[in-house]
Formats: C-alpha cells, sequence, structure tokens
C-alpha cells in the first residue's frame, strides 16, 4: 500500500538563527534568503541550507574567522535590506503611476503604456531633468498594467460581495449578443436596494457562451454568476430582458426557472419579469419604417460600401469635394445606426447622386423633390428617438425618469403642430410603453412600501 505524501507546508519547519552566523542565511517572509546571492530556498531544511551553502560558497567564505564572518554577515543583511527598501518604494511609485494612468479607461491597448513611459521620459528631461529617474521607475509595460487590473477586478467583485449582503431586495438584467468573433455574451447586470434605500447599480460578469444558448445554458450561467457574490435568492424581486423566446418562454424559459429557485427560498416571494424599458423604446421607433426612403438608402449605402472599389472611388470623389466624412454602413443590431446613415445620406445626397449617375445606377428618388422631402423628414424623427434613447441610458435612473422622457416625447408628437403621418405613427406604440411604465412604477410603489410601509 503506497502511503500519502506529505507536504512540506504542513511539516511546520522552522529557521534556525544560528544558521545565519553558519551559512549566510536570513529569513525572509518565512522563506530562508541566501545573503550571499540573494536565492530563496524552498524548504527550511538544514541539509538544504548547507548544501546551497557548501556548493557555490563555502570555498570563498569559510577562510573568514568568527569575528570577520560575522562582520560579513552584518554587512551582507544590510545590504540586503536597503535592496528591500528600493523594491518597496518602486512598488509604491509604479502602484500610484498605474492608478493614475487611464490606459484601460480609454479602452487602449495595454502595449501602449511603454509609448507613454517614453513620451513622460521624454517631457522629464525637458521639465524636471532631476526627476527623471523617479519617470524611470514607473513600470507601465503590458503586464504590469494586466496585474493592476486584475487586482481593481478582484478589489470590485470583493466590494460588490459585500454590498449584496446588505440587500433587502434586488433584481436582474440580462442581455445576449454575439460579438465579431461570433461567441456570444451573455451580460449580466444586478441592481439592488438596502434598508436605507440606497440603490446599487453593478455589472457582475459577462460570461461567452460557447456551446449552445438555449434556456437552461443560461439559466445555469446566470445562477454561476449571481452564486459567484453571495445573493441571497430569497431576495430576488424581478428580472428585465430583451423578450427573447429563450428567456421568458412560460413553461420552461429563464425566468420561470428562475421565479422557481426564488420560491424555493421564499415561497411568498413574488417574482416579476420586465421587458427591457429602452429595448422597448427601440422596437417602437422601429415601427416608422417609412419604407419608400429607408429602401432606396439601405440599397444604395450597401451598393457603395459593399465593394472597396465602389467605397474607394466615392471617398476619392469626396476629398476632391473638400468633404473629410464619409457615409457608414446601416447596421439594424445598432439601435443609433439608423439616424446617423439617413443624416449623413441627407448631406452628402448631391455627392451620392452624382457618383450613382457615374455607375450607371441612378438614384432616381434623389431627383424628386416631393420624394426627397421625406429623407430628411425621416432623418429629424430618427435623430429625435436616438436622443431619447441616449436620455433614457444611464445609470442611477429611477423607472419615473423614463417614464417622464417617454410621456414627454409622446405628447410633443400628438400636439397637433405636425400634421405628416409617419408622426402619428408613432404615438400607439408609445402609448403602450407608457401603460407598461405605468404598471412598473406601480409595481415598483407596492415593492417599496412592503419593505418599508
Amino acid at each position: 500500500m503506497l502511503s500519502k505524501k506529505r507536504k512540506v507546508d504542513i511539516e511546520g519547519r522552522i529557521f534556525n538563527d544560528n544558521w545565519k552566523d553558519h551559512f549566510f542565511f536570513c529569513e525572509v517572509n518565512s522563506k530562508p534568503v541566501c545573503l550571499i546571492c540573494s536565492q530563496q530556498v524552498a524548504v527550511a531544511k538544514e541539509y538544504n541550507i548547507k548544501r546551497h551553502y557548501v556548493t557555490p560558497h563555502g570555498e570563498k567564505y569559510d577562510k573568514y574567522a568568527v569575528r570577520l564572518r560575522m562582520q560579513k554577515v552584518n554587512k551582507l543583511e544590510a545590504a540586503l535590506k536597503k535592496q528591500q527598501s528600493v523594491f518597496t518604494k518602486s512598488r509604491e511609485t509604479h502602484d500610484g503611476a498605474v492608478k493614475a494612468n487611464k490606459i484601460a479607461a480609454a479602452l487602449k491597448p495595454y502595449s501602449e503604456g511603454e509609448f507613454i513611459k517614453a513620451c513622460m521620459l521624454t517631457a522629464a528631461e525637458l521639465v524636471c531633468p532631476e526627476k527623471r529617474q523617479a519617470f524611470g521607475n514607473i513600470s507601465l509595460s503590458r503586464n504590469t498594467v494586466a496585474e493592476r487590473i486584475g487586482d481593481l477586478a478582484g478589489d470590485l467583485n470583493s466590494q460588490l460581495k459585500d454590498k449584496v449582503k446588505s440587500f433587502i431586495a434586488f433584481s436582474v438584467a440580462v442581455d445576449e449578443s454575439t460579438d465579431m468573433t461570433d461567441v456570444a455574451q451573455l451580460g449580466i447586470f444586478i441592481c439592488g436596494v438596502d434598508a436605507s434605500l440606497t440603490v446599487t447599480e453593478e455589472f457582475v460578469e459577462m460570461v461567452p457562451m460557447t456551446n449552445t444558448t438555449m434556456a437552461n445554458d443560461v439559466f445555469s450561467s446566470l445562477v454561476k454568476a449571481l452564486d459567484r457574490v453571495g445573493v441571497d435568492w430569497s431576495h430576488a424581486v424581478s428580472m428585465a430582458t430583451d423578450g427573447a423566446p429563450s428567456v421568458v418562454r412560460k413553461k420552461a424559459g429563464v425566468v420561470v426557472k428562475l421565479g422557481e429557485t426564488v420560491q424555493t427560498g421564499n415561497p411568498e416571494q413574488e417574482f416579476r419579469n420586465f421587458h427591457c424599458i429602452i429595448h422597448q423604446e427601440a422596437l417602437c421607433s422601429r415601427t416608422l419604417k417609412m419604407d419608400n426612403v429607408m429602401d432606396v438608402v439601405i440599397k444604395t449605402v450597401n451598393f457603395i460600401r459593399a465593394k472597396g472599389l465602389s467605397h474607394q472611388q466615392f471617398d476619392i470623389l469626396l476629398s476632391e469635394s473638400n468633404i473629410g466624412h464619409g457615409l457608414p454602413y446601416h447596421t439594424e443590431v445598432r439601435w443609433l445606426s439608423r439616424g446617423v446613415v439617413l443624416k449623413r445620406f441627407f448631406q452628402l445626397h448631391a455627392e451620392i447622386g452624382l457618383f450613382m449617375n457615374e455607375k450607371g445606377k441612378p438614384v432616381t428618388e434623389l431627383d424628386d423633390p416631393d420624394r426627397l422631402h421625406d429623407l430628411p423628414f425621416l432623418g429629424d424623427i430618427i435623430e429625435h428617438l436616438n436622443m431619447l434613447n441616449v436620455n433614457m441610458q444611464g445609470r442611477s435612473k429611477l423607472v419615473t425618469e423614463y417614464y417622464n422622457s417617454i410621456r414627454g416625447f409622446q405628447i410633443k408628437l400628438g400636439c397637433g403642430r405636425c400634421n405628416y403621418p409617419g408622426a402619428t405613427q408613432l404615438i400607439s406604440p408609445l402609448c403602450s410603453l407608457c401603460v407598461s411604465l405605468m404598471g412598473i412604477m406601480t409595481i415598483w410603489t407596492g415593492t417599496m412600501t412592503k419593505y418599508h410601509g
């Protein structure tokens, strides 16, 4: 029968002070360190320490008498402590510098840290040459920046865990989207309130869904992410989604599964499901189709942007006209894309008409004044919708603010000063959104009354 292998950390080995005089060793952070070469020995065992001393250093240092030997030990130990103090100051400078740098906040590559440091050294030579060494001690390498960001992420995660413990009620928001590498990414957010009515909104985790994205997969990833931060499932009150079928399905959706988990911990807890308000507003804005305009715009933009040669030739035409901005793509996934494309298309409609005529693909709608009027109108309406969408975004907003934004925009559309039929096309879906917001406000008020009377 094989015996169980002993582990070094449970053997309880203790550093012997006599090893300092005999073998030139001292203890640093519970590890034996050679005073001569600063090398660590893994195990505080006399045989290992003696072997290290005899092999590389014994022949040179055995000749010292007792008194000279003690003086040499003291000198080497003082040098080691001085070296450690230098590293400590350098590390403090490094921490302060990395805190100050904005590389990660600006979404820049970590490798740009070295370029920033080179610029700092050049500026230091001109402005304060005596401080150049202090700037030189700052480490902005990729590994250093990555490690610092990792430390910050760990600290934020620890703070979130402490905050979650104080929640008397919390809600969850999930959104799934596919990145540029065709991997589905599940974004998970949490919003909670403590006994003092302090609201906390935090991003929990971005979970890559490398396999399938069925309801069971989303639910499993969601539960694991929230369990890591230590949520109390009995305090969950709601979940906001983008309305995907796998999430809101009545029999086996993520919402149903999460509600069952909540009621397991608290049978009396009522768990609700909400459709993301901003996503609902984006869906409402799509009711203003105006296909007579959008079909022409999308077809023309795709013709210019789909082929590299056409795109290059169109950019040359713009540069000859001293126009610095080009024509962007229209993307349905990006909610604010349509307004940007319409605005840019109208600004460049003369150049676009000229270019399409040269290509033998004339856009007759650009020559018809009556039909051309629809383009700026739709562009203005979509621009106002984009402004509404941006105003609804942000942290620490209450449902009353969303209601005021939607209701105010709805009143402007129905004020009677605009008789264009396309404007009134938005009023009906926005009314439905206002009704749903009113329902959310009622539920929100009821939840606060439940916990605070």
